[in-house]
């Protein structure tokens, strides 16, 4: 395991960044929802009023009014879109980083193979997720108590399931770019995840675009239908594991023949 220690050990200060800058946020949403309370009524209404705009962010599925339905919209819009650069961050980085930063020579020179090494890091990359959406709950947990918000617990937990889920499949799709990548690619992992992002909010606004939702995870972490049907929409869940399964596959395929410089 010495690819995934080293990965681990070179990852450690930009996950402890990402994990307290995003539970940070989450935290203060939750910390104001007292304050913002007696005004959350006339806010819900307004809000649902608000045609497409409501729509692209299902703020006319959810009751503004209540702890449940302020934590779908504004925490569950910095987790969702926090998670997905992080994860596309980490994604994209993970193969590529040997040949751009000139130590591919030191690193295939171990006996160890390709395919292991694709392993390893594939595995630091889920190791870092579920440590940063831990220490996120963790938070949302101890807030959620200080300021006694009534919540479901079992809806909350679905919710961080889809938005683990929506890091994984970003995380897979963007490790198998970066085993064809010999350089820097942070602006491919952003733009994607920025670009997921946006098909989703366009799904939301226009029914005739609403096959969109079949190719980006965001689909699934609708936290509208989430809360509403205390499950996750399957089939679009069903796409996402399969695009995952498929990126892996790919990486490992491109990386075990490719001609590394």
């Amino acid at each position: 395991m010495t690819v995934f220690v080293h990965e681990l050990r070179r990852g450690r200060l930009s996950l402890a960044i990402w994990s307290v800058a995003i539970a940070f946020m989450l935290a203060v949403c939750i910390f104001i929802y007292p304050e913002m309370s007696s005004q959350m009524g006339e806010l819900s209404e307004m809000f649902a009023d608000m045609g497409s705009f409501s729509q692209a962010f299902g703020m006319d599925e959810l009751n503004f009014g209540e702890f449940m339905g302020y934590f779908g919209i504004e925490c569950g819009n910095t987790l969702g879109i926090g998670g997905a650069l992080f994860a596309a961050l980490l994604g994209i980085s993970a193969l590529s980083k040997e040949e751009q930063g000139g130590t591919a020579d030191l690193l295939l020179t171990h006996p160890i193979s390709r395919a292991r090494i694709v392993s390893e890091k594939l595995l630091s990359v889920v190791v870092r997720i579920a440590i940063l959406d831990l220490t996120v709950i963790l938070a949302t947990v101890l807030s959620c108590l200080l300021i006694n918000a009534e919540c479901s617990v079992g809806k909350l937990a679905l919710l961080f399931l889809a938005h683990f889920l929506l890091q994984l499949e970003i995380a897979a799709v963007t490790f198998a770019i970066s085993a064809f990548l010999r350089g820097n690619g942070i602006f491919i992992g952003i733009g994607l995840s920025l670009l997921l992002y946006f098909l989703n909010l366009l799904s939301n606004l226009l029914e005739e675009l609403r096959f969109l939702r079949y190719l980006t995870p965001f689909s699934y972490t609708d936290s509208g239908y989430i809360f509403k049907e205390s499950a996750l929409e399957v089939k679009y869940l069903i796409v996402g594991i399969i695009l995952m399964i498929l990126a892996v596959i790919l990486a490992y395929r491109r990386y075990t023949t490719k001609d590394i410089k």
